[in-house]
């Protein structure tokens, strides 16, 4: 019935509801493929706030400027956003409370895997992160699972120092495989003014030329 009333996915999805059925998963839509350019302009609005866009797998598919200065966030680190998080050295020595956090993206990441558990793509992924990094398959065998929401970070930034940021996954209903990361400044340590300064001209030639410690 759905293809010869040819109903979108959308469609598709709420004929299922109205059956009394499983609905199958949201299909993306022809028309809503090209969605990044515009997704690209929201996370460039964030700044100065960090952003970030990835994939049903984590893998990264775009960033904003304060994520690279912030986060560290950069072409030649794993794009993976789970394996990264346990193979780069930058994020690892900014982040204050990493082994804090460390158990908490382990059980988010196992959590978007029981969306789809015979997927290959998430296979692969977590045999990466088990082979780079013998922290995250400790981890792993836990089995703990939460479902992806929010996370708070605390950083010490070269700069700045201290940055307190909560991180929070959203997803766009017409792009299914995708998971946008805003990272919002917490009232603490002035993180919001600091965020300010470090994406400023001034703070960007700072970072070109950082004093040595």
């Amino acid at each position: 019935m759905a293809r010869v009333l040819r109903l979108s996915p959308a469609e598709r999805r709420h004929l299922y509801v109205l059956a009394a059925l499983n609905p199958p998963a949201l299909e993306l839509a022809p028309e809503d493929r090209d969605m990044c350019h515009g997704l690209q302009r929201l996370i460039d609005a964030w700044m100065p706030f960090p952003a970030h866009i990835m994939d049903q797998y984590w893998n990264t598919v775009m960033y904003n400027d304060a994520a690279a200065i912030v986060l560290g966030m950069r072409p030649e680190i794993a794009q993976n956003c789970l394996v990264a998080f346990f193979t780069d050295p930058l994020y690892r020595s900014r982040s204050t409370r990493w082994e804090e956090l460390a158990p908490k993206v382990v059980a988010q990441f196992r959590s978007a895997c029981s969306e789809c558990p015979d997927d290959e793509g998430f296979r692969t992924v977590v045999e990466e992160a088990k082979a780079v990094s013998p922290e995250f398959a400790e981890l792993w065998e836990r089995r703990d699972i939460l479902p992806g929401g929010q996370n708070r970070k605390e950083m010490d930034h070269p700069l700045v120092g201290t940055l307190v940021v909560e991180a929070t996954q959203l997803r766009v209903p017409a792009r299914p495989d995708l998971v946008i990361v805003m990272h919002t400044p917490l009232p603490e340590a002035d993180t919001a003014e600091k965020l300010e300064w470090l994406v400023s001209p001034e703070g960007r030639r700072g970072a070109m030329y950082p004093v040595a410690g």
